[in-house]
């Protein structure tokens, strides 16, 4: 079946403190549960001057302990593929992001543009767009959705309150 989740957030705070504030966002202790990010690849195309970057995320496993008897779940880390790439010319930076750990039983994607605002160009527009599918854990398929579903709304938020600290202490007070 599968779930999504969509999000919308005008930062009001120019696009390159934006980009900047979400690249080194993590760790930090505002998030407990993101344990590390490496980038694994960084790139600039020198005809276009997109910078390409991997990243790979290290998150503590957080799904509830009765469902981690389940051996596939028995595992204490969850790692996390980001890809992006980021246009300092459009000011636009495109992000997809996929789950490493369980890909033989899930699909989460994730799907996130930070671009200029159209209505003030010292805002940024964030959107983002999650989906979980599961398969092949049998009966449990919709609980884990159902769980999904729940963790990647409240992620969300969670991310957006994050990245709002970060600014505020990085920028100090908004743009208007």
């Amino acid at each position: 079946m599968g779930i999504a989740v969509e999000a919308r957030k005008v930062y009001p705070y120019p696009f390159q403190h934006v980009v900047t504030s979400y690249l080194n966002k993590y760790p930090t202790p505002l998030e407990k549960h993101v344990l590390s990010v490496k980038t694994v690849e960084e790139k600039t195309d020198p005809a276009t001057g997109v910078v390409y970057r991997k990243r790979i995320a290290t998150c503590n496993n957080v799904i509830p302990s009765f469902l981690r008897r389940c051996s596939i779940l028995k595992v204490s880390n969850v790692y996390l593929e980001e890809e992006s790439w980021l246009d300092m010319k459009t000011r636009v930076m495109t992000l997809e992001t996929h789950c490493l750990t369980w890909a033989q039983y899930a699909t989460m994607k994730e799907e996130s543009v930070y671009k200029e605002c159209t209505e003030n160009s010292n805002w940024t527009e964030f959107t983002q767009k999650g989906t979980i599918t599961i398969t092949g854990a049998g009966f449990l398929n919709r609980v884990l959705e159902t769980f999904a579903q729940t963790f990647l709304s409240h992620g969300v938020k969670k991310s957006i309150s994050i990245m709002e600290t970060i600014l505020r202490e990085r920028c100090g007070c908004p743009f208007s």
